[in-house]
């Protein structure tokens, strides 16, 4: 099954899982301490993210370590921007029409 990245953070545990190696390697256990669920259930949402190219393991020892690939976010930036300018431009239409309307009320003298 190929997976996408809004699957993967669609989910809260997974989310927690990236916040919590966005910035340094944790191994598996030391993520698993992390949530009250079951490690089997860790190594699921791991296998997600890993599927998904958020996060890749590395073998050191007999450790496997997981690390962040923030990148792969790029593609839901991209997505959430398309919606920001989106409504970023209305907003700013309907504040333009509001200062409009307002002027125009003062030039009639029925400002409140």
């Amino acid at each position: 099954m190929r997976r996408d990245t809004f699957q993967a953070i669609a989910d809260p545990t997974r989310r927690e899982i990236l916040s919590m190696i966005a910035y340094q390697s944790l191994n598996v256990n030391s993520v698993a301490e992390h949530f009250d669920v079951s490690r089997t259930a860790i190594y699921k949402h791991i296998k997600i993210l890993t599927e998904c190219g958020l996060i890749v393991m590395k073998q050191e020892g007999r450790e496997r370590y997981c690390e962040a690939k923030m990148e792969k976010l790029n593609e839901v930036a991209e997505w959430v921007e398309q919606y920001r300018k989106f409504w970023t431009n209305k907003l700013d239409n309907l504040e333009n029409y509001l200062e409009e309307l307002q002027s125009k009320n003062k030039k009639n003298g029925k400002q409140k």
